[in-house]
């Protein structure tokens, strides 16, 4: 039987047009301040931060997220403005809303609960809701000359997140491998 494993997270993935704008942010980061890691993954808010999942069962975990997610409303998102985990990562901020807390508190409860899947680091920090710009392959230069550009720069977009989305990475990069509606068996009753 094949026991390989897969790399996944779950997140929040923003409508095409935000995707977009966010996606031509990153390349400028590329572009200017050679920063290119962000670029591995579409534009997202981590939820569940990376784990690994064996091949032969993601059918189960897929069925259980798309239950976990039909019993959980739809999210109004805001992001606003860039924010930066100093000294190496830029990103734009999304505000810290009930909903995103609640959804994030939820999912790594379900997730420990049902798979004993647990994220050490993001059990010791607060959680922060962000879209990540520039990655971690910004040096301590770069990062300063960039945060001067984009520290007072505004942003705003709101959307809706109408799906919880699992990423795949395929060794190189990021990319979805399926989302899962957001109070789909709420809107039946």
């Amino acid at each position: 039987m094949n026991q390989s494993k897969q790399r996944f997270f779950i997140a929040l993935v923003p409508p095409p047009d935000i995707q977009q704008h966010i996606t031509e942010i990153k390349l400028y980061f590329a572009e200017h301040y050679n920063s290119r890691g962000a670029l591995n993954s579409p534009p997202h808010i981590t939820l569940q931060p990376p784990f690994e999942w064996l091949a032969a069962d993601v059918p189960k975990l897929e069925e259980s997220l798309k239950e976990f997610s039909a019993n959980r409303l739809p999210i109004p998102v805001t992001l606003s403005g860039f924010a930066a985990f100093a000294p190496r990562v830029i990103y734009v901020d999304a505000v810290k809303s009930l909903e995103l807390l609640d959804i994030h508190s939820y999912l790594m409860s379900y997730m420990e609960a049902n798979f004993a899947i647990v994220d050490r680091v993001s059990q010791t920090r607060p959680f922060v809701p962000h879209m990540t710009v520039a990655f971690r392959d910004l040096t301590k230069d770069n990062f300063q000359t960039a945060w001067l550009e984009f520290s007072g720069r505004s942003l705003h977009f709101e959307f809706t997140a109408s799906a919880l989305t699992l990423l795949l990475h395929n060794g190189s990069r990021w990319n979805i491998s399926n989302q899962f509606p957001l109070g789909a068996s709420l809107q039946k009753s």
